[in-house]
């Protein structure tokens, strides 16, 4: 039996806000709990999180990965494939991770910028749990290193070109269980007041926009020395 397109669009467009902002200078609103940089020198915002709420991501499904489990640390980028800032920290991601072999990244969705954001995060969670992570990761880097509104259909179209047939995409990404997966998403994000997209949680800190590689590089050593983002 075919798919249902409108009731897999319905269904995104119901988990879409359409109330998001893309993380950059406007950010800086939101103050610091550490005094910290961008690579342009700009203030970052910043806040402690509290630990029994971040304990609670690494049980989150349809999280995407990068690194082994046993790096001794790990990023969270929670993130909207319509996010302009969103692209070039995608690019910022790849580096940092291949450069740095004790680090792992976990891709989380908070597509609250647009009803296409929902549906390419539905069918890269379709990725995942068809295909595993180095998949949806493939998947994640080719959206987002082009330009233009990546939107469902589009997303089912680079889905197949990894191996996904877009009518068995589509199931998936319909499913109540890519549903709840994605709501589980939104909500960590809400929890954590990460309203800007991208947002990042390192250690017990959230970090709102996106600061850069090298300032990001320069966070992760200092948690490293001194359990904080800046010693």
């Amino acid at each position: 039996m075919p798919l249902d397109r409108r009731r897999f669009l319905a269904a995104a467009a119901g988990l879409a806000t359409g109330t998001g902002w893309a993380g950059g200078a406007e950010a800086q609103g939101y103050g610091q709990s550490y005094g910290v940089t961008s690579d342009e020198g700009r203030p970052v915002a910043n806040m402690r999180l509290p630990g029994e709420i971040t304990g609670e991501i690494p049980a989150l499904r349809g999280v995407t990965y990068l690194g082994t489990r046993e790096a001794e640390t790990t990023l969270y980028e929670f993130f909207d494939f319509n996010c302009p800032y969103c692209r070039k920290a995608a690019s910022d991601i790849a580096s940092l991770s291949a450069s740095d072999g004790s680090l792992r990244i976990g891709l989380i969705h908070n597509p609250i910028l647009s009803v296409q954001s929902a549906q390419a995060a539905k069918v890269a969670l379709a990725v995942q749990r068809k295909l595993g992570s180095a998949a949806a990761w493939s998947l994640y880097t080719q959206l987002l290193g082009k330009p233009g509104r990546i939107d469902g259909p589009g997303a089912l179209d680079a889905a197949a070109g990894l191996g996904l047939p877009a009518g068995e995409a589509e199931g998936i990404a319909d499913s109540e269980e890519v549903r709840l997966a994605l709501k589980s998403h939104m909500r960590m994000a809400a929890d954590l007041g990460l309203y800007a997209t991208p947002s990042y949680v390192l250690g017990n800190t959230g970090i709102l926009g996106h600061p850069g590689p090298r300032a990001l590089a320069k966070m992760i050593a200092s948690l490293r020395r001194c359990d904080r983002i800046a010693c």
